[in-house]
Parts: structure tokens; sequence; C-alpha cells
């Protein structure tokens, strides 16, 4: 299969004069010029790297929403795939204006609250959806100490932040304590092993000394994973800085919308924490948000470290994922730039740049044709191909429309 088109944004550069886009199987096998081609914009598919799509749903009743559990503060078992409905109408207006890969993750209602999981939103079911699970959703600030609605939380549930990182941090203490007498005790049997006749069954009760929640809190203590943190507000930054440090934590931050200073955007980049920023143009909805504003992208491009975009769908819809673009457009940000951080950089950020996040051959052949330049406000797609197959689109009138996207055969 070919596509061709005027220009072309691969996540890095821009290519005018007509390219051809060649594709096999699921990859693109190879990209030509060809100055037939004179319409037409490609640029990759959108990657949304915080998002909770599916789990609230469009035209579904909030009470149906599934985005916190609020059986307890730390549940690092919960997977949120178990409460998608791909039937979700949000999943069609993502694929129709290029956003085909979300990070989604648990509400912010818990200190810990359940697995990172990156899915295809152009699966029909869950039964082709999942690409992988990333790590763990956590969060700090206002949101795991709310009360308001108190006969709904069950569990340990602190009204001070004083009292959600002193829940938190003692879950991780008692864990390692656990694992350091466990750890003892399998080196006494060891050494009274003398002829390692017991070896196997030694290993065998030292794993079996840990339930799965110990496991997967484990897998954040010792740094295998992704922790990927709710946070605003610059205090809680810091904490998180000390938190991570102090527990060998690897962390993504999320959101950082109350943040007007450009240092502390620095100091997480120098502390080893990627930043997924946003969104932008949500309503600011309570006091931690005191000193959000759209204003802040400025400082945090000048702040000159790296970062990728979110939805944190439905705050922000994702369809208007390519909309935040402009807050770095109007300060000075290239095109190339700009669409890079939906595309390249979160694919980074997320572990897929080795398929996902540019346009080039051996990557997925997962890309976007525009009918304009996608920095055109009336611009939309015409065309859009998922690991090799063509989805049927419709981004202008509410219509009779097959929206069978195509499952995809992992």
């Amino acid at each position: 299969m070919e596509v061709l088109a005027k220009v072309l944004y691969n996540g890095r550069t821009v290519r005018d004069g007509g390219v051809k886009v060649c594709i096999e199987g699921d990859r693109i096998s190879d990209i030509v010029a060809d100055k037939s081609a004179n319409t037409g914009y490609i640029t990759p598919a959108f990657i949304d790297a915080h998002s909770h799509i599916g789990l609230d749903r469009q035209s579904e009743p909030m009470a149906e929403g599934e985005t916190n559990d609020v059986t307890n503060q730390i549940q690092p078992l919960l997977d949120p795939l178990n409460s998608v409905y791909f039937d979700d109408s949000a999943f069609i207006d993502a694929v129709n204006w290029g956003v085909l890969y979300s990070c989604i993750v648990p509400g912010s209602g818990n200190v810990l609250g359940g697995k990172a999981v990156i899915i295809r939103n152009f699966a029909r079911n869950r039964k082709t959806a999942l690409i992988k699970y990333y790590g763990y959703k956590m969060a700090l600030g206002f949101n795991p100490r709310l009360i308001e609605s108190s006969e709904e939380w069950k569990g340990d549930r602190p009204n001070t932040r004083m009292g959600v990182y002193s829940l938190l941090e003692s879950k991780f203490d008692s864990l390692l304590l656990k694992q350091q007498r466990a750890h003892l005790e399998k080196n006494k049997a060891l050494l009274e092993d003398e002829n390692n006749k017991k070896t196997e069954l030694i290993h065998q009760e030292y794993e079996l000394s840990f339930n799965p929640e110990d496991r997967a809190l484990l897998e954040l203590l010792n740094g295998s994973v992704v922790a990927k943190v709710h946070v605003h507000k610059i205090d809680d930054i810091y904490y998180l800085i000390g938190l991570a440090k102090k527990y060998n934590l690897k962390i993504s931050a999320e959101h950082l919308c109350d943040v007007n200073d450009q240092q502390v955007f620095r100091d997480v980049a120098d502390a080893g924490m990627q930043i997924v920023y946003g969104p932008l143009g949500s309503f600011d909805y309570k006091t931690e948000l005191k000193n959000s504003s759209y204003k802040n992208a400025a400082l945090l491009m000048q702040s000159g470290v790296k970062f990728g975009l979110m939805t944190d769908h439905p705050v922000v819809m994702s369809y208007c994922f390519r909309d935040q673009l402009k807050y770095f457009l109007i300060n000075g940000m290239s095109k190339e730039k700009a669409l890079s951080l939906v595309t390249l950089d979160n694919a980074r950020i997320l572990g897929m740049d080795n398929d996902l996040g540019t346009v080039e051959p051996g990557k997925l052949a997962s890309f976007v044709v525009w009918n304009k330049d996608p920095f055109d406000l009336s611009s939309v797609p015409t065309m859009v191909c998922a690991e090799g197959k063509m989805l049927n689109i419709n981004c202008i009138l509410r219509q009779p429309v097959d929206y069978e996207y195509p499952c995809i055969n992992v």
C-alpha cells in the first residue's frame, strides 16, 4: 500500500515537495520523494500520555464512571483496563482526530490507585486493545485527602497531606522491613543448608513471603517500573523529589499545572524525573490550581526541560489534543517541535519510540493525513492509518458512518 502527500511532518522535521509512504503489513517500508503529490499533510499518530478515556464515559451519568475506586488509599493491583468500555463514543472522536494511543490510568483520589496501561484507541474491544503495562498511578496534593464525600470513601482516609504522605511512607517502610526480614531468614537458612539440598526450597519460601500487593509495591521500590504521579503545587513537587530519592523511585511527574516558576521545572528534570504536562485549556476547579494558567507554558519552554503532553481526558477531551499546541506556538516553538510533544516526545516517555512517534521506515504505519496544514484551525484528517490498516473516519458531520474499526492482531 502507498500513501501520497504534499508535506510530511515526520515527528522530528518537516519535508515538503511531495512524498510517498510505502507500507508492508503493519510497518512503513520506505518513504520516497514523489512530486506528483500536491495535496495532503502527514503527521504521526497522536499519543496521549495520560488519559481516563473509557473510564469516565461520554453520555453516561457521572455516577457510572469508574475512574476512582473508593475502597482503599493504596491499591496497586487495580487494572483500569478492567473498567474500560470500548463503546464509549470518546474513542470514535479520538480516532477521528488522530489520537490512536492512550496511556490510561486510575484517577487521583488515591495516593496509589493502580496500574498504568497503554492501549489502542482504535480497538473494537479489550481483546486487541492492550499494548503494555507501563507502571503505576500515584497522586499527591488535594485529591487523595478529599473527604467532602466521606460517606463514599472507605478505608483509611487522612484529611491532610501530612496524613496521606505518612500513610504512604509507612506502607513503604513496613514492606521494606518485611523484605529485609525475609532476606535475613533466607540467608540464615542457606548458611544452615551445608549440603545445598534445600536451596531451591529456601528460595521458594522467600518468594512466597510476599503477596501480590507486596510484589507490585516492590516493583516501584526497586525502580523497575515508573510511578506516574499526579502533582500540581510546588511544595508537593519538592516532597515528591525527596520521596523519589528516599525510596529509589522512578518518577514521571504528571500535570504540574500550578507551577509558575521555571526553576521548579528544571529541578524536576535534574532529579531525573520525566514530565507529562497539562492539560491546558481546562477549568481550574480547585484551590491548588490557583496559580494555574495557560501562560505557564512559556515558563515550561523557557526552562529548557524535555516534556510531553496529556489531555487528562475527560478534563480536556481527547479529540482536542492538538488544540493544546497553540500555547507553545504563540511562545515561539516551531511547528515541528510542537508536533513532537504529542508524538515522538510522548512515545519516548512511554518507551514506545522504537515503534511509534515518527513516520519513518521500520516504524508502525500509524499516521494521519490532513487536508491542510494540521496547524491550520480548519484542517481535518481525511485518512487515518492504524498499524497498516485504513480506518473509516468522519470528522465533519454527524451522519451514518461504519465505525467498525478493524481489530489489530498482536
